[in-house]
């Protein structure tokens, strides 16, 4: 990223003002209008020559169809690093919030969490499905099926149940199967998947040739068992018809890449496990995103958390013009309350 761009107070305040107009209306903003929204008794003149200097570099641009100025995405990252100031929601506001996430079974919370941000902010809210591989397991029980097929039945720490059908090497006798579920709820239940997955690979390693015959086999079945799929993980989006409320987007060819982005979602996808890593909010405006369909939009995001480990990850998407100062809080509070929920769940 470039270096931030050095600005003189005037042009700052110019530049926030013309923003927030720019956010509020959706149109381009002209000289007289920014002189007045600005109150700084200065003339449009004088105006336009900031304005010049802001265009110059880069931080504002002026459409063909119009002598007025809208943001960049420059002058928006600017603008959301620079010139706003980040209000938190007060306590009511939270307080209904959690309400509203705090009623639902664990199996619907991730549904409320997407439509409560839509909702809120009349855009799409996406929330990933909780990682399997980062999910806290409270049991795991075998139950035999026919021949070499058993079901693994494995309940979360959230109360989610997961079902596995496994493939054994030999018949196993229901008394078996239950001491081999007796054992791995001893040994490992309370740690999440990955963490079992690795400690039961190091146990077999170690331990193979002093393990007791029926202990090494209900190792490999819980192995087995606990790999999660390859595209298992997924998202929830809600409100992608909002989008279509904004001129900017609402094009025919843009919005139905958008809609194909939001169906196919493995690049949205992948831009969410990226923002799994952030310790707290991330935005990426416009093409900082790197991905094309969202090149005219901006993605809030926050990672939510279980037992301190991050399973997930929650935001909205909308256009570049968003009130960042209200949808940065609220995407904060919401993967705060999200994780909380869960674990209580």
């Amino acid at each position: 990223m470039s270096a931030k761009p050095e600005l003189t107070d005037r042009a700052r305040h110019f530049l926030k003002v013309l923003i927030e107009r720019y956010i509020r209306d959706g149109q381009p903003v002209g000289s007289r209008t920014l002189a007045r929204d600005a109150d700084l008794g200065l003339s449009p003149a004088t105006i336009r020559n900031v304005m010049a200097d802001l265009e110059e570099l880069g931080l504002v641009t002026s459409p063909h169809t119009s002598a007025g100025r809208v943001p960049t995405v420059l002058g928006y990252r600017f603008f959301v690093d620079s010139l706003i100031s980040i209000r938190p929601l007060k306590s009511r506001d939270i307080q209904r919030l959690e309400k509203q996430l705090g009623g639902e079974a664990p199996q619907h919370l991730v549904e409320s969490a997407s439509r409560l941000l839509s909702g809120i902010t009349h855009m799409a809210g996406v929330v990933m499905v909780p990682r399997h591989d980062q999910v806290v397991i409270r049991e795991l029980q075998f139950v035999h099926l026919s021949n070499t097929r058993v079901l693994a039945i494995l309940v979360t720490s959230q109360g989610e149940v997961l079902n596995r059908i496994v493939e054994t090497s030999r018949v196993f006798t229901r008394r078996e199967l239950e001491q081999s579920s007796r054992f791995i709820n001893e040994h490992y239940a309370g740690h999440d998947l990955e963490t079992i997955k690795q400690s039961i690979v190091r146990e077999m390693n170690q331990h193979r040739r002093d393990m007791d015959r029926l202990m090494e086999e209900a190792l490999t079945i819980a192995d087995r068992a606990l790999q999660v799929e390859e595209g298992e993980d997924d998202f929830v989006v809600t409100g992608q018809t909002n989008l279509m409320d904004f001129d900017e987007l609402a094009q025919l060819d843009r919005i139905k890449e958008l809609f194909e982005a939001f169906s196919e979602k493995q690049e949205i996808l992948h831009l969410l496990e990226r923002c799994s890593q952030a310790r707290g909010v991330q935005l990426f405006i416009g093409e900082e995103s790197g991905y094309g369909p969202l090149e005219k939009c901006s993605v809030v995001t926050a990672p939510y958390r279980v037992d301190e480990k991050v399973v997930g990850v929650l935001g909205v998407i909308g256009p570049t013009r968003m009130a960042y100062d209200r949808v940065i809080p609220l995407v904060d509070v919401t993967a705060k309350l999200l994780g909380a929920a869960l674990k209580s769940g």
